[in-house]
């Protein structure tokens, strides 16, 4: 059960992309110790060591580095969510959602396929995105500390689709 107050959160972190990215990855929103900082920022998000293992590259440690190691591997990474109401980093909280919109990056990038992190994402890309943009989505587990229920393998290995 999630506790505290609903909060009103404006998505802070701009979309990571640059005219040779391919593959885009969506997340729901920003962790609270993500928002103003950086993508996947809390320390137990196992994000950046999957990215690192399918892209077979180091850990990136700095934000430079995983800006780097998105971008040198032709990735973008976005979130679907805009804004919405939300207490604390709960998915399962979110309400009133207004989705980022995607034609910032799709005018520009020659994205080929759209991934998302999680059901959330997964979820709410389906229902308000994908009517914009008719692309579908593949769904990959969450890299969250909260889907405990994956090891850092079995991530990797349903992760390593992005590259195919």
């Amino acid at each position: 059960m999630l506790r505290g107050e609903y909060v009103h959160v404006i998505h802070d972190l701009a979309p990571l992309y640059d005219e040779n990215s391919q593959i885009l990855i969506l997340g729901s929103l920003p962790s609270v110790k993500s928002r103003g900082q950086f993508f996947y920022n809390h320390p137990q998000n196992r994000f950046w060591k999957v990215i690192a293992a399918v892209t077979q590259q180091p850990v990136p440690e700095t934000f430079d580095e995983k800006k780097r190691l998105i971008l040198e591997n032709g990735l973008a990474l976005w979130d679907v969510i805009a804004e919405c109401d939300i207490i604390g980093s709960g998915d399962s909280s979110i309400r009133n959602v207004r989705p980022n919109d995607l034609t910032v990056i799709l005018d520009k990038a020659q994205i080929r396929k759209i991934c998302v992190n999680g059901s959330t994402a997964g979820r709410l890309y389906k229902k308000y995105i994908y009517p914009q943009t008719g692309i579908e989505a593949v769904t990959l587990p969450s890299t969250s500390p909260a889907n405990a229920t994956w090891s850092l393998e079995n991530l990797i290995a349903s992760w390593r689709q992005i590259m195919e």
